[in-house]
C-alpha cells in the first residue's frame, strides 16, 4: 500500500471555498477516475491549510490513476484552472508514505 499525504494552503480566507470545491467537485472526478481518497482534514493551526490522504496499492497504480486524473480534458480546462485560483500551489507539500508492518492502514 502507498499513501499521498497531500498539505495545501488555500488562497487567504478561501478555505470554506476550497473546501466545497474538493468536496463537490475534485473528489468526486477523482474518485471517477479510480483514486481512493482516505481522508481530508483542516489545519487547526493555519486557517488557510488543508491536508488529504489518497490510497494506492503501489507506485503502477499511482501513476496510472494520476495520469487519468491531471491529463484529461475536464481536469486541464475545468477543474485545474479552479484549483489554482483557489490555492497557492507554491506551497503544496505532497509527501509519499508506505504503512510500517504494525500500521492498521494497510
Amino acid at each position: 500500500m502507498l499513501y499521498e499525504i497531500r498539505y495545501y494552503q488555500s488562497q487567504p480566507g478561501r478555505r470554506e471555498e476550497w473546501i466545497r470545491y474538493m468536496e463537490d467537485v475534485v473528489v468526486p472526478f477523482q474518485a471517477s477516475k479510480g483514486i481512493t481518497v482516505v481522508a481530508s482534514f483542516t489545519d487547526e493551526q493555519d486557517e488557510d491549510g488543508y491536508v488529504w490522504i489518497r490510497r494506492f496499492e503501489d507506485e503502477a497504480q499511482r501513476e496510472a490513476q494520476s495520469s487519468a486524473v491531471y491529463d484529461s480534458g475536464r481536469w486541464k480546462n475545468e477543474i485545474g484552472p479552479v484549483v489554482h485560483e483557489l490555492l497557492l500551489p507554491e506551497k503544496s507539500v505532497v509527501t509519499r508514505a508506505a504503512p510500517t508492518p504494525a500500521s492498521p492502514l494497510q
